[in-house]
């Protein structure tokens, strides 16, 4: 894949008949580039692993101006033929690195949820919807680091002509965290890596696997593991 952020560079041919095709490859894809395009192979991978009848997903453009590269997916989640969760998921690189990154991959995620309101009026909505994101992590990814994030209760209310309408509930989950290889692997932390061995050490597809986790369990299909704060019968 191509940088979606800047373009690419032009592939200038060369005088009596063109650049031969390994030149041409070499020009339009630096190291930077092909690293990139490996990251986003795995990162495909990883959602379509993750298809499945009550998630769907969604390509939607990613953010241009947080890094050189980037790619984003969105995910929505259903339950009795309503949506009920929505969430995107944001994979950036840096060959340059970014101070706070502690690596040159960084994810960035948001959940949305509709709510009971007494669970939106729960003093530990916050903490047990980070304890989402965070177990699901704990139990799925190799490592991760620098994580950070807020947790945010929302009322949308009506007025003028939706006076009318019932106020709804929410909760907004935004995070951003590093993906790191395992303890011991020689890539606890990824300062300078760029080749796909590396890439393999950070298994890209296991943080959207759980970030889809997170994304159940705001929905109140909670995988094993999390903590539910919903009440009986409400998923």
């Amino acid at each position: 894949m191509r940088d979606p952020v800047g373009g690419n560079p032009a592939v200038k041919g060369v005088a009596g008949g063109g650049a031969p095709a390994a030149a041409q490859a070499a020009v339009a894809e630096s190291p930077a580039e092909a690293t990139f395009a490996a990251a986003v192979a795995a990162f495909t991978a990883g959602r379509e692993a993750q298809r499945r009848r009550d998630l769907l997903f969604e390509d939607v453009p990613a953010p241009k101006r947080l890094a050189p590269f980037a790619i984003a997916t969105a995910a929505t989640v259903r339950r009795d033929e309503a949506d009920v969760a929505w969430g995107r998921l944001v994979l950036l690189y840096d060959p340059d690195g970014q101070q706070g990154w502690n690596g040159l991959f960084r994810l960035v995620a948001y959940v949305r949820a509709d709510v009971e309101p007494e669970m939106a009026a729960d003093p530990l909505l916050g903490e047990v919807g980070w304890s989402w994101l965070s177990e699901a992590l704990d139990a799925r990814v190799p490592g991760y680091a620098v994580p950070s994030g807020t947790v945010t209760r929302v009322i949308t209310e009506g007025f003028g002509a939706k006076q009318d309408e019932i106020p709804l509930t929410g909760f907004e989950l935004r995070a951003s965290w590093s993906p790191v290889g395992p303890p011991g692997s020689g890539h606890p932390q990824p300062p300078g890596f760029a080749g796909t061995s590396d890439l393999d050490a950070l298994d890209l597809s296991a943080h959207i696997a759980a970030w889809c986790d997170c994304l159940s369990a705001a929905a109140g299909l909670e995988p094993p593991g999390t903590r539910a704060l919903r009440q009986p019968g409400h998923g």
